[in-house]
């Protein structure tokens, strides 16, 4: 049986934290949203992105693969071809939509002109890890590439930045545009950048396009369908 790892000078143990900042988590997590709307012409200081990112990278992954790559869109004109691609699966998901395109037009879905930064977050060609994902190669990798998006998107709510994650582009497409090599995937686009104010609750709850499901319909003991006890065990 291998050694149980153990702390010492130079690994010391991560610490206990207090009621109160157990508290703020909560509270970060509660308040995080899927942002739209950004403040034009603002920036995010450099020290504050870097530890976004960093964040991020502190993301556990199956087997320590570390599938995520982040592309840091710099040039006005590559934020605006993208914003093309986006503005072109729109239109077609509105289409799809049939009865409900219209309406589905009249959302906002994105800030990606607006946003201080964008970041198009990559999945990385496989490298063969087998620990974990023997059974589930794909999911795995998919999975470890986006805790490191929600490490992110809880970060940058913690230092009060919005954050809105894309996913209407042809990843092909978008792929070719950002000149990555064969095996890669684009995950997301995410706009990041200063709000005025962020939504009371989740956009599309507040547009009346859909609600979310309460927990408990989503529990079950033992076996699917089986509702949960979550008082009273």
């Amino acid at each position: 049986m291998a050694a149980r790892p153990v702390a010492d000078d130079n690994h010391p143990a991560p610490p206990l934290f207090s009621p109160a900042e157990r508290e703020s988590l909560y509270r970060i997590i509660e308040a995080r949203r899927d942002m739209r709307h950004f403040k034009s012409g603002e920036k995010v200081d450099q020290q504050t992105f870097v530890r976004l990112l960093q964040a991020a990278h502190q993301s556990p992954s199956v087997g320590l693969m570390q599938p995520w790559r982040f592309i840091r869109i710099r040039s006005s004109a590559k934020r605006k071809a993208i914003a093309e691609l986006v503005t072109s699966e729109r239109n077609k998901t509105a289409a799809a939509l049939g009865e409900q395109g219209s309406a589905f037009m009249q959302l906002k879905v994105e800030g990606i002109r607006e946003c201080a930064e964008l970041l198009v977050v990559a999945l990385a060609p496989d490298d063969g890890t087998l620990f974990g994902r023997r059974t589930m190669p794909n999911e795995m990798a998919l999975c470890s590439v986006a805790c490191a998006i929600q490490n992110l998107w809880l970060a940058a709510r913690a230092e009060n930045l919005g954050l809105g994650w894309v996913s209407l582009f042809d990843p092909l497409e978008l792929a070719q545009l950002l000149n990555m090599p064969q095996g890669s995937k684009p995950i997301a686009i995410l706009c990041l950048g200063p709000v005025d104010s962020f939504y009371p609750q989740p956009m599309l709850e507040m547009e009346k396009w859909r609600q979310g499901r309460p927990l408990h319909e989503l529990l079950f003991d033992d076996q699917w369908g089986n509702s949960a006890r979550l008082t009273g065990e």
